[in-house]
């Protein structure tokens, strides 16, 4: 019998399984700015790898805050290497047309969670939820922001020195619920770093299917236990397991 949820963040809840590369990238066509995709995915993995390591995002950061860091390090990266034509000598530009993807991106989140926020409020009265996330140190900062405050414990990467796809720190979520790993299901977009890991933990898993890195997803439909294309269609999901 299911007595526990536990939820993933990133690419879940905020962005309905459409992978942040896929929704920054969006925010770079919304402004026109004219580079290639190929040249787009070099400054997205740069800003990544530059917020893993170096403490950039401060605990006390809000999401908009965070996407105008990610933004700045990616554009600044664009310029720097010579690969954003034209904006090389117009600082002013380019950091305001960085901000604007950063508040396009924050716009399409807050859209989203309208749908999300509702999902969450009615599986909590159902359930008790935890959240296991890599994430930057800030996701608590980001939950009371977003009104998303619904779970019972947050599993954080950068606070508990575990990241996915290790299955520790979903194991650490399936202690936090106090269940065994039978008993709660796992939610996430991400095949390889939210299904597989909890699966082999033995929990059950419901993947939200969408577009990721190298577009729509394509994998072996018969691990997770369900298989879903939005947050929406969750609760009728649940109610089956």
């Amino acid at each position: 019998m299911l007595k526990g949820i536990i939820f993933d963040y990133g690419g879940t809840i905020d962005t309905n399984a459409l992978h942040w590369s896929e929704v920054i990238w969006n925010g770079y066509q919304n402004l026109g700015v004219k580079i290639s995709k190929e040249v787009y995915r070099l400054a997205y993995v740069h800003g990544e790898r530059s917020l893993a390591k170096f403490p950039l995002i401060k605990p006390d950061h809000n999401f908009l805050d965070l996407l105008k860091i990610k933004l700045n390090i990616q554009t600044s990266f664009l310029v720097d290497a010579k690969m954003w034509i034209g904006m090389e000598k117009n600082e002013e530009k380019r950091s305001r047309i960085s901000d604007e993807i950063a508040v396009f991106c924050y716009h399409f989140v807050l859209n989203n969670l309208k749908i999300s926020r509702k999902i969450l409020k009615l599986l909590s009265r159902q359930f008790p939820l935890v959240l296991v996330s890599n994430f930057y140190g800030n996701i608590q900062t980001i939950l009371n922001d977003f009104n998303l405050n619904f779970f019972k414990s947050v599993i954080e990467s950068s606070v508990v020195g575990v990241r996915k796809p290790d299955p520790r720190i979903f194991q650490l979520g399936v202690e936090a619920l106090n269940l065994n790993p039978e008993e709660v299901v796992v939610v996430g977009d991400a095949y390889d770093k939210d299904i597989i890991p909890a699966a082999s933990l033995g929990c059950k898993t419901v993947w939200m299917k969408g577009i990721g890195w190298n577009g729509i997803q394509h994998y072996d439909e018969t691990i997770p236990t369900a298989v879903i294309d939005s947050i929406i269609k969750l609760p009728s999901v649940i109610d089956h397991l």
